[in-house]
């Protein structure tokens, strides 16, 4: 069981909100639910400022769940509205229902390469451990293998939504987005785009028109092939440029042509920026030599030019997700907010590879939206609460005044609504509001001994709102996979491919 700490409940639905009507069909009748449990998560449409004012913590709570996959009603169980008695009861209360978790950026070519010893930094990684790795999805094969095997570590972790980077192989993005489908599971993802690189590099490297007619065609065959709208699809596409060393001034004026004419359909822009400053040989060192610009971010901006002139259209937007972003400038932060991309922060792989801290307070203090990505497989933590962990102690281990202690509240945001908020699909999933989809997770304490010990220590504090800190601080740190026990996109329960032998 896990403990009361007097049943904070800012924000909770007033009892007299009225069921929707359940579908007429079998599938829907069953999918109508109400789960009962510790309801957690950060109301409304908060940002990181508002996470701990805006945090809902119902002990024994209800979350209702129409037909259509939506969340009907949420309180107390005891208050549960006379319309939805009726209903299908799931659970006992002793688990806890949060949010699903929501990874703004991981590898699924690097599925079977976490932990991959490569001898050095960002650069030699690549040459030595991806690269190669990323090479054997060529074979259509191996790719059905790995995306099957990609997909039930998504469930297992309770990653619920995802922005992937993909493979270079479009056979290899079919079987991505085959089984994420039947899965059942939400994701943005793109074809790795590189036209040039080392030799390592060679199988994975298309020519630059090739490169634009492969990126139309992904997006012409899977982008919101679900439903035909990016409202309410499950499956969405990126341009996925690998980053400013893959590909040359000629691949990214094509690419900003291209995107331009993609952006109203909903398309996302994903890629790396800022990840390595290892000086004179670095990442960010090689692409100012190679493109002779003022920053690395220029690149992306249009501006790739010598000079940092113009030379065709900008990536950035309200649906670019920079990954790492470790080493921004100020103007690069200023400008990514204010052309509404967001950041993925890597706090795990980044440890990996050397590649230094995220200023945090810099970085947020520019009103830049920064989720969480695990970044498999540089990162080797696939829990998305685990890269929280990270991130809570590389930014209190930052030097002087730039520490800070994110608090508990914080970190709930950082895996859930910032993810949502970085995939400009807040108004869709992210909390428990009223008439979002219901994706969530069901964590059993019970499962895990260390996570069970743990909780019953902690929340005993006198203070009501500091003894639910304890809990949220105290589950978040110490989840691991064996206590999720259910794992839910739009009110159904998703189930993973079996495991191949």
């Amino acid at each position: 069981m896990v403990p009361d700490p007097a049943g904070i409940a800012a924000g909770t639905a007033p009892g007299a909100n009225a069921p929707r009507a359940a579908g007429s069909s079998p599938d829907s009748a069953l999918l109508a639910a109400v789960h009962r449990g510790h309801v957690l998560h950060i109301a409304g449409d908060a940002d990181l400022a508002a996470a701990d004012r805006q945090l809902v913590s119902v002990p024994d709570g209800a979350l209702a769940v129409d037909a259509t996959g939506r969340v009907a009603w949420v309180g107390s169980y005891a208050d549960l509205p006379s319309g939805y008695t009726s209903w299908r009861v799931v659970g006992d209360g002793s688990a806890l229902l949060l949010p699903g978790f929501v990874d703004t950026h991981l590898h699924y070519p690097q599925t079977f390469t976490t932990d991959a010893y490569g001898g050095g930094q960002l650069l030699e990684w690549l040459e030595h451990c991806v690269f190669p790795a990323e090479a054997r999805l060529a074979d259509d094969a191996f790719a059905v293998r790995i995306a099957r095997s990609f997909t039930r570590r998504r469930i297992q972790v309770g990653t619920t939504a995802a922005m992937v980077f993909g493979s270079a192989f479009p056979g290899g993005q079919d079987a991505l987005f085959e089984a994420t489908r039947d899965a059942g599971l939400r994701i943005v993802s793109g074809r790795g785009i590189q036209t040039v690189g080392p030799a390592s590099a060679a199988p994975l490297l298309s020519g630059e028109d090739e490169a634009i007619t492969l990126v139309a065609d992904e997006i012409d065959r899977w982008h919101c092939a679900d439903t035909g709208d990016p409202a309410s699809a499950l499956l969405q596409v990126a341009v996925v440029p690998r980053f400013s060393l893959s590909v040359t001034p000629r691949t990214l004026a094509a690419l900003g042509e291209l995107y331009a004419g993609v952006r109203d359909r909903g398309v996302y822009l994903h890629t790396h920026l800022n990840e390595n400053n290892r000086p004179g040989d670095g990442e960010i060192a090689a692409v100012r030599a190679q493109y002779r610009v003022d920053s690395y971010l220029d690149t992306y901006d249009g501006l790739f030019l010598p000079g940092s002139k113009r030379g065709g259209e900008s990536l950035l937007g309200r649906r670019t997700i920079m990954a790492h972003a470790v080493h921004c400038t100020n103007d690069e932060l200023a400008r990514l907010a204010a052309s509404g991309s967001s950041i993925a922060h890597c706090p795990t792989s980044q440890q990996f590879l050397g590649s230094g801290t995220m200023p945090w307070r810099r970085t947020v203090g520019h009103g830049v939206t920064v989720a969480l990505g695990s970044d498999v497989g540089a990162g080797d933590e696939w829990l998305i609460p685990r890269v929280a962990n990270d991130a809570y102690k590389v930014h209190l281990s930052e030097p002087d005044a730039d520490s800070v202690a994110l608090t508990p509240p914080q970190l709930l945001y950082l895996c859930t609504l910032a993810g949502a908020r970085a995939l400009d699909q807040q108004d869709r999933f992210g909390n428990f509001d009223l008439g979002k989809e219901a994706d969530f997770v069901t964590i059993e304490p019970d499962r895990d001994e260390h996570l069970a010990v743990a909780l019953a220590g902690a929340g005993h504090d006198p203070d009501p709102h500091r003894a639910l800190y304890q809990v949220l601080f105290t589950l978040l740190m110490g989840l691991r996979e064996a206590a999720i026990t259910a794992v839910h996109v739009r009110g159904r329960r998703v189930v993973a491919p079996e495991r191949d032998r």
